[in-house]
Protein backbone atom coordinates (compact mmCIF):
# COMPACT_ATOMS: atom_id res chain seq x y z
CA UNK A 1 0.00 0.00 0.00
CA UNK A 2 1.46 3.19 -0.92
CA UNK A 3 1.54 6.47 1.65
CA UNK A 4 -2.10 8.44 1.41
CA UNK A 5 -3.03 11.93 2.11
CA UNK A 6 -5.37 12.97 4.93
CA UNK A 7 -8.25 13.59 3.15
CA UNK A 8 -10.19 10.36 3.84
CA UNK A 9 -8.70 10.33 7.06
CA UNK A 10 -10.52 13.40 8.60
CA UNK A 11 -13.90 13.17 6.12
CA UNK A 12 -14.35 9.88 8.58
CA UNK A 13 -12.65 11.68 11.79
CA UNK A 14 -15.13 14.50 11.27
CA UNK A 15 -18.30 12.52 10.46
CA UNK A 16 -17.73 10.09 13.41
CA UNK A 17 -16.14 12.75 16.26
CA UNK A 18 -12.52 11.73 16.88
CA UNK A 19 -9.17 12.63 16.03
CA UNK A 20 -6.19 11.14 14.21
CA UNK A 21 -2.75 11.28 15.73
CA UNK A 22 -0.26 13.20 14.46
CA UNK A 23 2.98 12.00 15.71
CA UNK A 24 6.44 13.21 15.20
CA UNK A 25 9.39 11.13 14.20
CA UNK A 26 12.63 11.37 14.31
CA UNK A 27 14.44 7.65 13.97
CA UNK A 28 13.78 3.95 13.46
CA UNK A 29 12.64 3.13 16.87
CA UNK A 30 10.21 6.30 17.12
CA UNK A 31 8.62 4.81 13.81
CA UNK A 32 8.45 1.45 14.73
CA UNK A 33 6.74 2.38 18.82
CA UNK A 34 4.16 4.83 16.62
CA UNK A 35 3.50 1.99 13.76
CA UNK A 36 3.08 -1.21 16.25
CA UNK A 37 0.70 0.80 18.77
CA UNK A 38 -1.41 1.92 15.63
CA UNK A 39 -1.57 -1.93 14.10
CA UNK A 40 -2.17 -3.01 17.23
CA UNK A 41 -5.10 -0.64 17.89
CA UNK A 42 -6.01 -0.56 14.32
CA UNK A 43 -5.75 3.28 13.95
CA UNK A 44 -5.30 5.34 10.93
CA UNK A 45 -2.26 7.52 11.24
CA UNK A 46 0.02 10.54 10.39
CA UNK A 47 3.93 10.25 11.06
CA UNK A 48 5.31 14.11 10.66
CA UNK A 49 8.46 15.44 10.13
CA UNK A 50 9.80 18.64 10.88
CA UNK A 51 12.33 20.39 9.35
CA UNK A 52 14.71 19.77 12.29
CA UNK A 53 14.18 16.21 12.47
CA UNK A 54 15.06 16.17 8.44
CA UNK A 55 17.88 17.91 8.85
CA UNK A 56 19.13 15.84 11.94
CA UNK A 57 17.67 12.18 10.09
CA UNK A 58 17.71 13.35 6.62
CA UNK A 59 14.91 12.75 4.06
CA UNK A 60 16.01 9.97 2.03
CA UNK A 61 16.74 8.04 5.80
CA UNK A 62 13.08 8.95 6.91
CA UNK A 63 11.31 8.51 3.66
CA UNK A 64 12.95 4.82 3.41
CA UNK A 65 12.28 4.23 7.21
CA UNK A 66 8.36 4.71 6.63
CA UNK A 67 8.15 3.13 3.28
CA UNK A 68 9.67 0.19 5.50
CA UNK A 69 6.59 0.92 7.87
CA UNK A 70 3.83 0.67 5.70
CA UNK A 71 5.66 -2.73 4.01
CA UNK A 72 5.79 -4.04 7.53
CA UNK A 73 2.06 -3.30 8.85
CA UNK A 74 0.18 -2.57 5.63
CA UNK A 75 -0.96 0.62 7.59
CA UNK A 76 -2.94 3.34 5.33
CA UNK A 77 -0.19 6.26 6.55
CA UNK A 78 0.09 9.72 5.69
CA UNK A 79 3.70 11.31 5.82
CA UNK A 80 3.42 14.99 6.77
CA UNK A 81 5.70 18.22 6.78
CA UNK A 82 5.11 19.59 10.23
CA UNK A 83 5.55 23.51 10.24
CA UNK A 84 7.33 24.16 7.02
CA UNK A 85 8.35 27.93 7.00
CA UNK A 86 8.82 28.53 3.35
CA UNK A 87 7.82 27.44 0.43
CA UNK A 88 11.01 26.10 -0.86
CA UNK A 89 10.42 23.53 2.16
CA UNK A 90 7.09 22.94 1.14
CA UNK A 91 8.03 21.83 -2.51
CA UNK A 92 10.63 19.97 -1.55
CA UNK A 93 9.05 17.91 0.88
CA UNK A 94 6.23 17.48 -2.12
CA UNK A 95 8.84 16.74 -4.63
CA UNK A 96 10.26 14.36 -2.26
CA UNK A 97 7.36 12.36 -1.61
CA UNK A 98 5.13 13.75 1.55
CA UNK A 99 1.80 13.49 0.98
CA UNK A 100 0.85 16.32 3.00
CA UNK A 101 2.71 19.64 4.12
CA UNK A 102 2.02 22.30 6.21
CA UNK A 103 2.79 25.72 5.68
CA UNK A 104 3.39 27.81 8.62
CA UNK A 105 2.79 31.30 7.83
CA UNK A 106 1.24 32.64 10.95
CA UNK A 107 3.97 34.81 12.20
CA UNK A 108 3.61 36.60 9.32
CA UNK A 109 0.71 39.75 8.81
CA UNK A 110 -2.18 37.93 7.79
CA UNK A 111 -2.17 39.02 4.20
CA UNK A 112 1.14 37.85 3.81
CA UNK A 113 -0.40 34.82 5.46
CA UNK A 114 -2.67 33.94 2.95
CA UNK A 115 -0.29 34.72 0.07
CA UNK A 116 2.69 32.09 0.80
CA UNK A 117 0.10 29.65 2.01
CA UNK A 118 -1.83 30.38 -1.22
CA UNK A 119 1.55 29.37 -3.03
CA UNK A 120 1.98 25.93 -1.44
CA UNK A 121 -1.71 25.10 -2.24
CA UNK A 122 -1.40 25.72 -5.90
CA UNK A 123 2.02 23.91 -6.10
CA UNK A 124 1.03 20.95 -4.12
CA UNK A 125 -2.49 20.20 -5.09
CA UNK A 126 -1.18 19.73 -8.50
CA UNK A 127 1.09 17.11 -7.31
CA UNK A 128 -1.82 15.49 -5.32
CA UNK A 129 -0.46 16.94 -1.98
CA UNK A 130 -3.07 18.37 0.66
CA UNK A 131 -1.89 21.30 2.41
CA UNK A 132 -2.57 22.46 5.89
CA UNK A 133 -1.42 26.18 6.91
CA UNK A 134 -2.19 27.71 10.69
CA UNK A 135 -4.04 30.88 11.80
CA UNK A 136 -3.22 31.70 15.07
CA UNK A 137 0.20 32.03 17.44
CA UNK A 138 0.55 28.68 19.97
CA UNK A 139 3.13 29.46 22.65
CA UNK A 140 5.84 27.41 23.97
CA UNK A 141 9.02 25.98 22.05
CA UNK A 142 9.25 23.17 19.34
CA UNK A 143 12.03 23.32 16.83
CA UNK A 144 12.71 25.98 15.59
CA UNK A 145 9.09 26.91 16.88
CA UNK A 146 9.57 29.84 19.90
CA UNK A 147 6.85 32.19 20.73
CA UNK A 148 6.54 33.84 24.02
CA UNK A 149 3.51 33.69 26.22
CA UNK A 150 2.89 37.73 25.19
CA UNK A 151 2.89 37.18 21.85
CA UNK A 152 0.49 34.43 21.84
CA UNK A 153 -2.59 34.86 19.85
CA UNK A 154 -5.68 33.14 19.36
CA UNK A 155 -7.42 32.43 16.01
CA UNK A 156 -10.49 34.82 15.10
CA UNK A 157 -13.15 32.87 13.66
CA UNK A 158 -14.36 35.47 10.85
CA UNK A 159 -10.68 35.92 9.74
CA UNK A 160 -10.25 32.05 9.88
CA UNK A 161 -13.48 31.70 7.25
CA UNK A 162 -11.99 34.06 5.05
CA UNK A 163 -8.27 32.73 5.33
CA UNK A 164 -10.04 29.05 4.50
CA UNK A 165 -11.93 30.62 1.55
CA UNK A 166 -8.98 32.60 -0.13
CA UNK A 167 -6.21 30.10 0.10
CA UNK A 168 -7.97 26.86 -0.91
CA UNK A 169 -6.12 24.85 2.13
CA UNK A 170 -7.38 21.39 3.21
CA UNK A 171 -6.82 21.80 7.36
CA UNK A 172 -6.32 24.71 9.15
CA UNK A 173 -4.27 24.67 13.15
CA UNK A 174 -6.20 27.10 15.25
CA UNK A 175 -5.21 28.44 18.40
CA UNK A 176 -7.51 27.92 21.11
CA UNK A 177 -4.99 27.38 24.23
CA UNK A 178 -2.45 24.36 23.85
CA UNK A 179 1.06 25.53 23.64
CA UNK A 180 4.52 23.70 22.14
CA UNK A 181 6.53 21.91 24.73
CA UNK A 182 6.82 21.03 28.42
CA UNK A 183 4.73 24.41 28.54
CA UNK A 184 4.57 25.57 32.57
CA UNK A 185 1.08 26.97 32.64
CA UNK A 186 -0.12 29.77 35.09
CA UNK A 187 -2.82 28.20 36.53
CA UNK A 188 -4.92 25.54 35.28
CA UNK A 189 -4.80 24.49 31.68
CA UNK A 190 -7.56 25.58 29.74
CA UNK A 191 -9.11 25.62 26.21
CA UNK A 192 -11.41 28.01 24.46
CA UNK A 193 -14.44 25.57 23.41
CA UNK A 194 -16.56 28.50 22.76
CA UNK A 195 -13.82 29.65 20.44
CA UNK A 196 -13.91 26.37 18.76
CA UNK A 197 -17.57 25.49 18.34
CA UNK A 198 -17.78 28.97 16.82
CA UNK A 199 -14.99 28.59 14.43
CA UNK A 200 -16.61 24.88 13.77
CA UNK A 201 -19.78 26.21 13.30
CA UNK A 202 -18.56 28.82 10.61
CA UNK A 203 -16.65 26.14 8.58
CA UNK A 204 -19.08 23.26 9.30
CA UNK A 205 -17.14 19.91 7.41
CA UNK A 206 -13.72 21.31 7.49
CA UNK A 207 -11.15 19.78 9.54
CA UNK A 208 -9.30 21.78 12.54
CA UNK A 209 -5.92 20.55 13.76
CA UNK A 210 -4.45 21.01 17.63
CA UNK A 211 -0.87 21.84 17.64
CA UNK A 212 1.01 21.88 21.01
CA UNK A 213 -1.56 18.88 22.30
CA UNK A 214 0.86 17.00 24.42
CA UNK A 215 -0.47 16.13 27.76
CA UNK A 216 2.83 16.39 29.57
CA UNK A 217 2.19 12.43 31.24
CA UNK A 218 2.95 12.96 34.81
CA UNK A 219 4.74 9.60 34.84
CA UNK A 220 7.24 10.45 32.64
CA UNK A 221 8.15 13.78 33.89
CA UNK A 222 8.47 11.81 37.39
CA UNK A 223 10.69 9.38 35.77
CA UNK A 224 12.88 11.80 33.70
CA UNK A 225 13.25 13.62 37.28
CA UNK A 226 14.01 10.62 39.11
CA UNK A 227 17.10 9.72 36.74
CA UNK A 228 18.72 13.72 36.19
CA UNK A 229 15.78 15.70 34.18
CA UNK A 230 14.62 19.08 35.88
CA UNK A 231 10.83 19.41 34.72
CA UNK A 232 9.67 20.24 37.87
CA UNK A 233 6.18 22.15 36.94
CA UNK A 234 5.82 20.58 33.15
CA UNK A 235 2.11 20.22 32.27
CA UNK A 236 0.19 19.79 29.22
CA UNK A 237 -3.24 20.03 27.97
CA UNK A 238 -5.64 17.48 30.48
CA UNK A 239 -6.50 14.26 28.07
CA UNK A 240 -10.27 14.99 28.43
CA UNK A 241 -10.36 18.10 26.85
CA UNK A 242 -8.49 16.88 24.07
CA UNK A 243 -11.28 14.11 23.70
CA UNK A 244 -13.60 16.83 23.70
CA UNK A 245 -12.22 18.41 21.01
CA UNK A 246 -12.52 15.61 18.71
CA UNK A 247 -16.17 16.45 18.48
CA UNK A 248 -15.71 19.78 17.72
CA UNK A 249 -14.43 19.21 14.32
CA UNK A 250 -11.10 18.70 15.29
CA UNK A 251 -10.16 16.16 12.83
CA UNK A 252 -5.92 16.00 14.16
CA UNK A 253 -4.01 16.47 17.31
CA UNK A 254 -0.54 16.92 17.00
CA UNK A 255 1.82 15.03 19.59
CA UNK A 256 5.69 15.35 19.82
CA UNK A 257 6.81 16.17 23.82
CA UNK A 258 4.93 13.22 25.12
CA UNK A 259 7.17 10.69 22.28
CA UNK A 260 10.33 12.87 23.45
CA UNK A 261 9.54 12.10 27.10
CA UNK A 262 8.48 8.50 26.65
CA UNK A 263 12.03 7.74 25.03
CA UNK A 264 13.46 10.03 27.29
CA UNK A 265 12.22 8.49 30.55
CA UNK A 266 12.80 5.21 29.12
CA UNK A 267 16.59 5.67 28.22
CA UNK A 268 17.61 7.39 31.59
CA UNK A 269 15.89 4.55 33.58
CA UNK A 270 17.67 1.66 31.65
CA UNK A 271 20.86 3.12 31.75
CA UNK A 272 20.75 3.97 35.76
CA UNK A 273 19.80 0.37 36.55
CA UNK A 274 22.49 -1.03 34.25
CA UNK A 275 25.30 1.45 34.17
CA UNK A 276 27.26 -1.52 32.45
CA UNK A 277 25.53 -2.03 29.37
CA UNK A 278 26.51 -0.46 26.42
CA UNK A 279 24.58 -1.85 23.75
CA UNK A 280 21.60 0.34 22.13
CA UNK A 281 19.82 -2.19 21.09
CA UNK A 282 18.73 -3.20 24.64
CA UNK A 283 17.69 0.33 26.20
CA UNK A 284 16.91 1.66 22.35
CA UNK A 285 14.38 -1.59 22.67
CA UNK A 286 13.18 -0.37 26.03
CA UNK A 287 12.21 2.92 24.43
CA UNK A 288 10.85 1.74 21.19
CA UNK A 289 7.95 -0.73 23.76
CA UNK A 290 7.67 2.70 26.34
CA UNK A 291 6.74 5.14 22.78
CA UNK A 292 4.44 1.99 21.75
CA UNK A 293 2.55 1.80 25.26
CA UNK A 294 2.15 5.94 25.15
CA UNK A 295 0.94 5.97 21.47
CA UNK A 296 -1.83 3.16 22.64
CA UNK A 297 -2.71 4.60 25.18
CA UNK A 298 -2.96 8.22 23.02
CA UNK A 299 -4.94 6.50 20.40
CA UNK A 300 -7.41 4.87 23.07
CA UNK A 301 -8.25 7.79 25.75
CA UNK A 302 -7.67 10.81 23.68
CA UNK A 303 -7.61 10.34 19.86
CA UNK A 304 -10.78 7.99 20.41
CA UNK A 305 -8.94 6.46 16.82
CA UNK A 306 -8.90 2.76 17.94
CA UNK A 307 -10.94 0.07 15.44
CA UNK A 308 -11.32 3.23 12.99
CA UNK A 309 -9.36 1.78 9.43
Amino acid sequence: MPLVTSTEMFKKAYEDHYAVGAFNVNNMEIIQGIVDAAKQEQSPLILQVSAGARKYAKHVYLMKLVEAAVADTGLPICLHLDHGEDFEICKACVDGGFTSVMIDGSKHPFEENIAITKKVVEYAHSKGVVVEAELGKLAGVEDAVKVNTKDATYTDPDQAVEFVERTGVDSLAIAIGTSHGAYKFKGKPELDFARLEKITNLLPGFPLVLHGASTVIPAFVDECNKYGGKLDGAQGVPEDMLLKAGKYGVCKINIDTDLRLAMTASVRKYLSEHPADFDPRTYLKSARQAIQDMVAHKIKNVLNSSNRL
